[in-house]
């Protein structure tokens, strides 16, 4: 049986599950190898999608484009903060931009890789903190 256009290569398990899963990939790229190309993607199918999308699917996505915006922001606002405390000049002034860019850089594509698999596995998430809350229409079904 030939592949259809829309197919990823395996079965849905549950309604929205490959398009919850290319939400996370593409919130990934946006981290790691394509800044803001793989966001501007991810936004398009979020405006594409946000109401029509199987619950599943809507929830990957709304967290992949608001923790996308919210971590973009945190490390330009608290990065801006620490430059112009410091000053170019001051060697600590790198010290701490350099451990906080790695420390938050590297705590979003953690979550994101966690994110990905419950994506994979057909399962509902939220990030830690900075997510959107899971709305209980969809529940989690007692998943985590």
């Amino acid at each position: 049986m030939p592949l259809s256009d829309d197919d990823f290569g395996f079965e849905e398990e549950k309604a929205g599950q490959n398009l919850a899963v290319l939400a996370e990939a593409l919130y990934l790229i946006n981290l790691l190898l394509l800044p803001g190309l793989a966001f501007l993607i991810l936004a398009g199918l979020w405006f594409a999608y946000k109401d029509s999308a199987p619950p599943l699917a809507r929830q990957h996505l709304k967290q992949t484009t608001v923790v996308s915006l919210i971590g973009g922001l945190l490390i330009i606002t608290l990065s801006g903060l620490i430059l112009g405390l410091g000053g170019l000049d001051w060697e600590w002034t790198w010290v701490a931009l350099i451990l906080y860019f790695t420390c938050i850089h590297s705590t979003l594509v953690l979550f994101g890789m966690y994110a990905l698999i419950k994506a994979m596995n057909g399962q509902m998430w939220r990030f830690p903190l900075i997510g959107p809350a899971i709305p209980r229409s969809t529940g989690n079904n007692g998943q985590n």
